[in-house]
């Protein structure tokens, strides 16, 4: 029996693939942080909120004007086996919108009846309105329709992890690709190789396929738009430079997208935006590779929003604008004196019904004794144990998993399988992923129903 304690599971995690290890990271470092909205986090602490909306727009958006900001902040309760990459997904975020929104909320085992804050409202960057312009530091792309001026269309991404960064720059596309084949450079087969698990030359189109069915390829060499296999990843830095969007997502971008489109790769971690009679703050943390021009980032914020405020005639608060700055949440705040907060924001966000299941929500076939399966870990503590069960269920292709109390110790379970042969596959895949030797478990040898 593989046995992982608080400690040692700590010292795995770090040692993970960042493409699938993001959930473990990114909770770890939310748990460590202050939150503005602790006081709102369940229904435990506030008067049940009534649901005013079963949707709200999360991709297309009306452009009014010269303002440069869209979309509404909005909020939803979870029920029991939410997890926030299926929330995010289902309204057009990623896991980094979602997860620095509700840095109190447990991104894998969220308690039922917390609230989370959508944040679909959105500072367009500071670039051209034409073609598509991508900004790093938000992972969030922006495409401006020719034939329709007064429309801007925007979708999370996942780009370039540490070692592997997605290129600034104007760019264009210059190919467009159904069911891509993905030859495997150089470089990625020997980053598997030495890891044990050598690659094919070329990984032709199916599940496997890191590109998923669709690829734009940009006039920078080597680098694409495209799907993927792994759609939990989005919101993160995970990709060996790429550009990776959501299956859903890159299909509708795919025929719209034009060859010889541009494409501007910029890096925006503060962002300004008179809407409506106000003047608002987006900030986000600049990513590693921007951290030492922090400094200077923040001063070409602050003497934008002089600008616009000595233009405007308006009067800012210079103490707000520092909190926002030190909070980096991703969410439009407004900077003018004695304008709401971000407390304020949340507690009036349009309360969206609970859809009852989430876009493309994995499903768990139930166990039988019958069943091929794997015992991956045990823990003393369930919710590690319901973190872990959750992530597999959550890779590209899923892993089935479940949590499964046996005396006092709660097991993860993987499966059901068809046979050894798939049984196998998914202990490989849980060993080069999570490090993590699994113990295979014969049909009609197990005991959890």
């Amino acid at each position: 029996m593989y046995m992982i304690s608080q400690e040692n599971f700590n010292i795995k995690k770090s040692a993970l693939p960042l493409f699938l290890a993001f959930g473990l990271m990114l909770l770890s470092g939310c748990q460590t942080m202050s939150s503005f909205f602790s006081d709102q986090g369940s229904l435990a602490n506030r008067e049940l909120i009534e649901p005013q909306s079963e949707t709200v727009a999360t991709h297309e958006f009306e452009l009014t004007d010269d303002e440069n900001m869209v979309g509404t902040i909005a909020a939803i309760d979870t029920r029991e086996n939410d997890a926030l990459p299926d929330i995010a997904r289902h309204f057009g975020l990623g896991y980094n919108d979602i997860s620095i929104a509700n840095a109190s909320v447990s991104p894998w085992t969220p308690k039922t009846g917390s609230r989370v804050v959508l944040p679909v409202q959105f500072i367009l960057p500071d670039s051209p309105h034409k073609g598509i312009a991508l900004n790093l530091a938000n992972m969030r792309l922006f495409y401006y329709p020719k034939k329709q001026p007064s429309k801007v269309y925007t979708y999370p991404v996942g780009i370039g992890r540490q070692g592997w960064s997605t290129p600034m720059g104007l760019t264009r596309i210059v190919a467009k690709n159904a069911n891509p084949s993905w030859t495997v450079p150089e470089s990625i087969q020997r980053e598997h190789a030495k890891k044990g698990d050598s690659l094919p030359k070329v990984v032709g189109s199916g599940p496997d396929n890191p590109l998923g069915l669709y690829a734009m390829r940009l006039a920078i060499p080597g680098y694409l738009i495209h799907g993927t296999n792994k759609p939990y990843g989005i919101g993160m830095q995970i990709s060996h430079g790429c550009v990776q969007m959501y299956p859903e997502d890159i299909e509708i971008l795919f025929k719209k997208a034009a060859v010889g489109m541009p494409v501007r790769i910029l890096h925006q971690p503060y962002l300004a935006a008179w809407h409506q009679g106000m003047l608002y703050l987006e900030a986000h943390e600049p990513l590693a590779k921007w951290a030492k021009n922090k400094v200077k980032l923040q001063k070409q914020i602050v003497k934008q929003l002089h600008k616009i405020s000595d233009q405007k005639k308006a009067a800012i608060d210079w103490d707000k604008v520092e909190r926002i700055l030190q909070r980096s949440d991703g969410i439009p705040t407004p900077v003018l004196m004695y304008s709401p907060d971000v407390a304020e924001i949340s507690a009036n966000a349009l309360q969206l019904k609970h859809p009852g299941q989430f876009y493309d929500q994995p499903v768990v076939d139930s166990l039988s004794e019958s069943d091929w399966s794997i015992l991956v870990a045990s823990f003393n503590d369930e919710s590690q144990a319901q973190q872990l069960a959750t992530m597999l269920n959550h890779q590209g292709p899923i892993i089935p998993a479940r949590k499964i109390q046996k005396n006092d110790l709660y097991q993860v379970i993987a499966g059901p399988f068809k046979n050894k042969t798939e049984m196998k596959a998914a202990a490989k895949r849980i060993k080069m992923d999570f490090e993590i030797d699994g113990k295979p478990l014969k049909p009609r040898l197990t005991d959890v129903n």
